[in-house]
């Protein structure tokens, strides 16, 4: 039996995920981070995109997260993010709406445009649709 570390995934809204899982892998700011039972402590910010807790070699659950901060501790990770959900929970079409929104925002000449805002909505509803996407092709 592989050894296990507890994951806890939390946002400002609720508990999304409490459990043992064998690897968890995660966005980190500086690149995308895997982490197995005893890993070094560390602390970094989290980007918009999937994280993937594998309880075992059948059973994976991906989440997406909007961004936040990971604790990792030799026997514990903590995600503490801005927002997260089950990547089954992923409302598509609001994601794509999200999605035609900023590129319409992005494509306005006028001089009007909050650039970081657009940005930031194009980046988390793109992600919002890569980890849906993936959930979907492991599903089938």
């Amino acid at each position: 039996m592989a050894m296990t570390i507890h994951v806890d995934i939390v946002s400002a809204e609720a508990a999304i995920y409490s459990g043992q899982a064998e690897l968890v892998v995660a966005p980190a700011e500086m690149g995308e981070v895997g982490i197995a039972a005893r890993h070094a402590p560390f602390l970094s910010r989290l980007k918009p995109g999937e994280v993937r807790v594998k309880v075992s070699a059948d059973e994976v659950h991906p989440f997406y997260i909007s961004g936040g901060m990971i604790e990792v501790q030799p026997h514990v990770v903590t995600i503490l993010a801005d927002s997260a959900i089950r990547a089954r929970d992923i409302d598509e079409m609001a994601a794509l709406e999200a999605k035609r929104q900023a590129e319409d925002m992005l494509a306005d000449k006028s001089g009007k445009l909050d650039y970081a805002k657009a940005q930031a909505q194009l980046v988390d509803a793109m992600a919002q649709l890569r980890t849906l996407e993936k959930y979907r092709k492991g599903r089938g």
